[in-house]
């Protein structure tokens, strides 16, 4: 149970009842058991991961909902027109949009992360810009004040960011503080910003706040938010912008 409640950040009791084809009974008494441990945490009609606890690694977060992620970073694509400074975060579905760019010309792509980096590298009609420094190889990229320092060089037409969660009253969330200082550092330079990332991270608990929710531009998504999201991004400012089915 722990594995799957750890892919999934956070399960129904049906769900898990299903997928083990025992009662909710029984379920509901393993949470109990996982929970004493400190390894989960009750929620209405579920389980959820800790606030505190990092997601799963990297490549177990890139090929988790990859269809779906596949959709949004199409989708966030349409945004890029030829000749335009972009920078590309380390997110999972960051990665799926980097996979995306085939189609522009004469880009000029700014990176901290290793595996859009390697996605890039050698392209014809891609100018690739990578910011380094001490490398989090959970998150197979670069954060910290080298970074930070790098990255204020440029002014991007757009900024591409994921995010591990996002509230009507927390704004943007990671869980990593690294992470979320050098989102919020780069916040000032981009004419544009633009976060990317599935439903699964509508209300989901992060650890930090990276961006109140009006410092974004437009959220890509494949489903709408709950109507009082919808309706906090609405008055921030967001544009919702959904990936086809």
């Amino acid at each position: 149970m722990l594995e799957l409640v750890e892919l999934h950040r956070s399960m129904s009791v049906s769900e898990l009842s299903k997928q083990f084809a025992v009662s909710e009974e029984t379920i509901r008494r393993d949470i109990k058991q996982l929970e004493s441990a400190g390894r989960v945490e009750k929620i209405h009609g579920g389980v959820r991961l800790p606030a505190t606890q990092l997601e799963p690694p990297y490549w177990q977060r890139v090929n988790h909902s990859a269809e779906v992620k596949k959709r949004i970073g199409l989708k966030a694509a349409e945004q890029v027109q030829d000749g335009m400074t972009v920078f590309i975060d380390s997110g999972t579905t960051s990665y799926w949009l980097a996979k995306a760019l085939t189609s522009q010309k004469n880009l000029t792509v700014i990176t901290n992360s290793l595996e859009v980096a390697a996605e890039l590298a050698g392209r014809p009609d891609c100018k690739l810009v990578i910011v380094g420094g001490v490398v989090d190889m959970d998150y197979r990229a670069a954060f910290g004040v080298e970074a930070i320092s790098q990255a204020s060089r440029y002014v991007p037409d757009i900024l591409f960011l994921s995010a591990g969660g996002v509230s009507a009253d927390g704004g943007w969330l990671d869980f990593s503080h690294d992470e979320a200082d050098f989102k919020r550092a780069l916040l000032p330079l981009a004419r544009k910003k633009v976060v990317v990332t599935d439903s699964s991270k509508f209300e989901a608990p992060g650890t930090v706040q990276f961006a109140a929710l009006g410092e974004i531009d437009n959220l890509v998504c494949e489903l709408q938010p709950s109507a009082a999201l919808a309706s906090a991004l609405q008055a921030a400012g967001v544009d919702v912008v959904r990936a086809p089915q």
